[in-house]
């Protein structure tokens, strides 16, 4: 019985997975040779309350922190990393966005739940060139027999970054 338990514990822990690290993924979002700066973002709660309604997600927190990858003083993009928990364990996702604040790509940083929720890189990249109002679960994007709520989970962050990127960074100087 001993045995079984301990077992038992340390499978939970096999099961978990880092990807990448927050430097391989800000390469990942921009490339190697781009200067990463990061923006602590704090919405008013009149903001909060717009970000809510575009992303259709309630917001956990007031601080948010936004990468911004740059290439000789010129904006190659945005990255947000996001982590929450899918179903009883966490998840963190790197969340990139074009120049211009389109969604652009979505990565799995780390996934501590079983593999098998985990949507494959395939079904992330249906996520990209999507906009915000495009951005939904079995009527615009197809969810993963298995992974429903890993698959919604993905497609709540991006919204969401979407939505802080419209209400914060989008026509405000930087």
């Amino acid at each position: 019985m001993l045995t079984l338990l301990v077992f038992c514990l340390t499978s939970v822990n096999l099961a978990a997975a880092v990807f990448y690290s927050k430097d391989e993924a800000m390469k990942l979002a921009f490339g190697d040779d781009a200067s990463v700066e990061m923006q602590s973002l704090f919405p008013t709660p009149e903001e909060v309350a717009q970000i809510e309604q575009l992303a259709k997600v309630k917001l956990e927190s007031n601080l948010f922190s936004f990468y911004v990858g740059k290439k000789q003083d010129a904006v190659i993009g945005y990255a947000a990393i996001e982590s929450h928990t899918v179903r009883t364990k966490p998840e963190t996702l790197l969340v990139v966005l074009t120049p211009d604040g389109k969604l652009r790509n979505v990565y799995t940083l780390a996934f501590h739940e079983p593999p098998e929720y985990q949507p494959p890189e395939r079904w992330m990249a249906l996520l990209a060139n999507h906009s915000i109002e495009e951005l939904s679960l079995n009527k615009d994007i197809q969810g993963v027999a298995g992974a429903t709520l890993s698959t919604r989970a993905a497609i709540n962050s991006a919204r969401k970054v979407l939505a802080i990127y419209q209400v914060l960074i989008q026509n405000k100087p930087h």
